[in-house]
């Protein structure tokens, strides 16, 4: 059965970066079992409608700016799947959520800077998926239940987003000192996955120490792929931490391992 992940994709510099984590997700890509195909849910892809994919051959979207010139020339020429994406549409038609087919948009940085580190040849299809920071946490992991037979077939289901993301609060002067709010929330967060306590990750806005710091109103976008991803593991309900780190004081490498 293959799992599904949450992966941090922190920094676009990731991109050109070595470094400890980089190092992580390229050998995560030899560790996991090979996929046939990927869904991916990025932060970065926000819809009111679940959007569903059908790109044939994908561009890759430079969506920052401001950072190291070099960036701007990458290109991740995945390819998309219409059998998957046909798939992925019938299974949220049955389980009665609303969808939307897309044609044109390419891979935003929160897909395509994961997925370059995991699979640098890009040889295995992408399904991209958008994520909607409007609905509730027990909606967004209904959405990734309903995909959870994929696993069964061989498909990787990826939420790409931040468990820490608040941009406001980056240290770019980076020292090396993590701030003890941001290791609190983690700390919370990782006791509640663990123990699958989805009463309480549902409420993490009121119940998670620092929530409104870690998760900010205006970027909680990058958190709630993590609903995704535990939705997809949702029969086999065990969460696994494989990595956790911390870059500019706060912002949160973390990859989570469902099923």
């Amino acid at each position: 059965m293959m799992p599904s992940l949450f992966i941090a994709h922190g920094s676009p510099l990731l991109a050109i970066e070595n470094n400890d984590y980089t190092t992580f997700l390229n050998q995560l890509g030899h560790n996991i079992p090979r996929p046939k195909a990927i869904v991916l849910f990025s932060a970065h892809w926000e819809s009111e409608v679940q959007k569903v994919s059908g790109v044939d051959q994908y561009r890759t979207i430079h969506d920052f700016g401001g950072f190291h010139p070099s960036l701007y020339t990458i290109e991740y020429r995945a390819h998309g799947n219409v059998d998957n994406a046909k798939e992925i549409e019938d299974l949220l038609y049955k389980n009665g959520i609303a969808f939307e087919n897309d044609l044109t948009r390419g891979l935003d940085h929160g897909a395509w800077v994961v997925l370059r580190l995991l699979y640098p040849n890009a040889e295995i299809p992408v399904i991209a998926m958008s994520v909607n920071r409007n609905l509730t946490p027990d909606e967004q992991y209904r959405i990734g239940k309903a995909l959870s037979a994929l696993r069964a077939k061989d498909i990787l289901i990826i939420g790409s987003g931040g468990t820490v993301h608040n941009l406001r609060a980056l240290k770019w002067a980076d020292n090396g000192e993590v701030d003890t709010w941001a290791l609190k929330f983690e700390d919370w967060l990782a006791e509640k996955l663990t123990h699958w306590d989805l009463p309480a990750l549902f409420n993490y806005a009121n119940l998670a120490p620092n929530a409104e710091i870690a998760v900010p109103a205006y970027g909680n976008e990058h958190f709630i792929p993590i609903f995704y991803a535990m939705g997809a593991a949702h029969n086999h309900p065990k969460a696994t931490l494989l990595h956790r780190e911390f870059r500019y004081g706060n912002l949160s490498h973390s990859v989570w391992q469902f099923g």
